[in-house]
């Protein structure tokens, strides 16, 4: 990994680490509001679209979408011509694909799904269908002949497909493609929108900027009836729907995305400074990560006159220290970020307040601003003894986060059942001490098989 990747690998980390604590903590009433989405409060979990704030639960999502963006200017590095446009659609095409493919199946081979009553047939076929696709995804790049590498994987994706299709499943149901994992659908949309935007962009920033407001135009306009409308609700040819796998509705996180653009490009250019690490590096860093933590209290709690006023001061005295480091792409990262958390704050009041879902544009400028105060501070504690290690096992699993995705659902917990240990996995939910450490357990499982897999060079990629 490069000297330079590794705030942004510490962010996708942290980001995919976060989405499995999340989701495998004691759910009820043995943890506080602040531990679940804000949406979704405890103790019965009820979706109410009108409770606005935030939780660091909320961010996860938003950081990923964003390390997203920023990883697109690592990977498309000269500018696109026309001779070379067609080679852009095909990359973009095929993850959009391979996306698609990843949320269908692995949805469809929880054991849960499987079967009302999983049983060990059910965790063994999710086993085999981790080990699919790994055939599928993994770049064989020990095999010297590309053909047999392609050959190979084209035949574990049928194969893949194949099975898939012809399953039952639970509740007596055959495969349908509305039964996916809608993260990984947002991601395989922002995937493909986000290649072709970046790679046409590339020497025209104001382009990507200027496609912002044109979405923002298509949300606002789609409520009244016209063209704009139809143009928005557009999802069918004839009798062939095709919005299990796009929705314009998803293309409100390149509010999230596009700017994570900007960071990638800025953290390209912070490797070739000459840039002094003193103790203003580490001073920016710890005002960023008391900047996170006071927005997400201020949100939460809802005190958002006191959180303005403390998030300026605190703006205010990390600009001032990161004027003396002496670094260019640190003042952008940090410009950018402050803009847009300002602007977030400024829309908090529409639409009833931040919200994750249904997700508002406070909720876009506000997650975009402090994901660029979490790369400030990931670049801020690299090589500051224990918290350079942090960073670095951080790093390690934002390196095949595909993996960590699924080794939760299709390893771990299938393991623990066949093994009777799930069981007293589940009951630890008698208070929050033990709510908290099951998460903390099962999280903990899934980053030490996703730190074996990059050890191993194993990743993931589409």
């Amino acid at each position: 990994m490069k000297e330079r990747q590794r705030s942004l690998d510490a962010l996708r980390g942290l980001a995919i680490l976060g989405m499995i604590l999340s989701g495998s903590i004691a759910f009820g009433d043995v943890l506080p509001g602040w531990m679940y989405h804000a949406q979704v409060p405890p103790p019965n979990h009820v979706f109410d679209p009108s409770k606005p704030g935030i939780t660091w639960v909320d961010l996860v999502f938003p950081f990923f979408l964003f390390s997203m963006g920023a990883a697109f200017p690592q990977v498309i590095r000269q500018p696109i011509s026309l001779q070379a446009l067609p080679n852009l659609l095909w990359v973009a095409f095929r993850r959009f694909g391979l996306l698609l493919f990843f949320a269908l199946f692995t949805q469809h081979f929880k054991a849960w799904v499987l079967s009302d009553q999983p049983q060990l047939r059910e965790q063994i076929h999710s086993l085999v269908a981790f080990g699919l696709l790994f055939i599928v995804l993994y770049e064989w790049k020990s095999i010297a002949s590309s053909r047999v590498r392609l050959g190979l994987r084209l035949i574990a994706l049928l194969v893949s497909i194949g099975w898939m299709t012809q399953m039952h499943y639970a509740k007596g149901t055959d495969f349908d493609l509305y039964r996916s994992d809608i993260i990984i659908v947002v991601l395989a949309n922002m995937a493909l929108f986000g290649t072709i935007i970046y790679g046409l962009t590339q020497n025209r920033p104001w382009v990507r900027i200027g496609i912002l407001p044109l979405i923002m135009a298509v949300f606002l306009a789609s409520k009244q009836d016209g063209w704009v409308k139809d143009f928005y609700s557009f999802h069918a040819i004839g009798p062939f729907s095709f919005d299990w796998a796009y929705k314009f509705y998803f293309l409100k996180y390149l509010f999230i995305v596009i700017p994570g653009m900007f960071a990638g490009e800025w953290l390209i250019r912070l490797r070739t400074e000459d840039a002094r690490t003193s103790r203003h590096s580490i001073g920016s860093a710890a005002l960023g990560l008391l900047l996170i933590v006071w927005n997400l209290y201020g949100l939460y709690t809802r005190q958002l006159g006191l959180n303005v006023v403390g998030s300026v001061l605190i703006l205010a005295l990390q600009y001032w220290l990161i004027r003396q480091a002496g670094s260019v792409a640190l003042r952008r990262l940090f410009e950018a970020g402050a803009y847009l958390l300002i602007l977030g704050l400024c829309f908090e009041s529409l639409e009833g307040g931040i919200k994750k879902d249904p997700s508002n544009y406070s909720y876009y400028f506000v997650c975009s601003g402090l994901a660029f105060t979490a790369l400030i501070v990931f670049e801020g504690f690299r090589d500051r003894l224990l918290l350079s290690k942090a960073v670095g096992f951080l790093g390690l699993q934002g390196q095949n986060p595909m993996v960590a995705y699924v080794a939760g659902s299709l390893v771990v917990l299938p393991i623990m059942t066949i093994l009777s240990v799930k069981s007293h996995w589940d009951s630890m939910n008698q208070n929050a001490w033990m709510g908290f450490s099951k998460g903390v357990i099962f999280t903990g499982l899934v980053a030490l098989i996703t730190y074996l897999f990059v050890k191993l060079r194993w990743f993931w990629r589409t």
